[in-house]
């Protein structure tokens, strides 16, 4: 019986093993743990990057666990990276805060959301070679006297905000005299302060402007002659990825398959396509 007892143990202790070894080898090639899909984070509240709807048009891909979809540039990007993955793309709608510990634990494979790789990511994050290129301008309310500004100086004495967690928000400091408000937790929430007086302006990168004026005539882009001093990766898009990600060369390698005219082509279909403001 004891000979019995210890040969039913190495069996077991082998099937541990071998399962432990199918679990490492899954995850090396996804982070979510399935090696047969390729699972985003994104916020879906960053439009013309990313924006939440009710069904497939446009291209909208469901978002996991819920009955709406995600739709924008990010998504049309991540697309891409699937297919030339050969994976089925899984979005995960997450909080923009959360989207750093969802990859670092494993929940995504990549980030997918319009985010800068930015120095300080950097130290926790990998990223791919960047995917778009833009530059920082304010909305402000149309007829405003802001309206008219070349200048960040123009916005001395200006109520203005950002997005919470962002350099966006810490580039209002170069402004002298300005009324830095408290940072918000997304776009939506700052078009309805700028529609309700409550802030005069908030800093965004052009797409999303040119998205908020484009969805609400209330509003307008002011873009500078004299403009936010940032770094160029402040202002660049890149997929983030763990430490060390394999996918990184791969994916890599999808980006430079995609030339500038399509890239732009997605970002304007984005625009265009964008839901209307509420």
């Amino acid at each position: 019986m004891k000979r019995k007892a210890g040969f039913f143990l190495t069996l077991l202790l082998s099937a541990v093993v071998l399962l432990a070894g199918c679990g490492q080898s899954s995850e090396s090639a996804s982070g979510s743990g399935d090696a047969d899909t390729f699972t985003v984070g994104l916020e879906a509240g960053y439009p013309p990057f990313n924006w939440t709807q009710n069904d497939d048009s446009n291209g909208a891909v469901k978002i996991k666990g819920g009955s709406q979809y995600a739709g924008g540039y990010d998504v049309e990007m991540a697309k891409k990276i699937a297919d030339g993955l050969g994976k089925e793309l899984v979005i995960v709608k997450t909080e923009w805060d959360g989207l750093v510990p969802a990859l670092t634990s494993g929940k995504i494979d990549a980030i997918v959301a319009g985010m800068s790789p930015t120095a300080e990511r950097k130290e926790t994050i990998d990223f791919s070679d960047n995917y778009y290129n833009s530059n920082l301008v304010m909305v402000v309310k149309k007829g405003s006297k802001y309206e008219g500004a070349t200048k960040i100086a123009d916005f001395k004495g200006a109520k203005v905000t950002a997005q919470l967690n962002t350099f966006h928000y810490s580039v209002i400091d170069q402004i002298k005299g300005v009324s830095k408000e408290t940072a918000m937790d997304n776009f939506p929430a700052m078009r309805v302060a700028l529609e309700s007086g409550v802030i005069d302006g908030y800093v965004s990168e052009r797409p999303e402007a040119v998205s908020a004026s484009a969805a609400n005539d209330n509003f307008a882009m002011v873009e500078f002659k004299d403009g936010f001093k940032t770094s160029a990766d402040d202002t660049a898009v890149a997929v983030g990825l763990k430490k060390d990600s394999e996918l990184k060369e791969e994916i890599n390698k999808i980006l430079k398959g995609i030339s500038e005219e399509e890239r732009t082509s997605i970002m304007d279909a984005a625009i265009k396509n964008q839901p209307a403001a509420k």
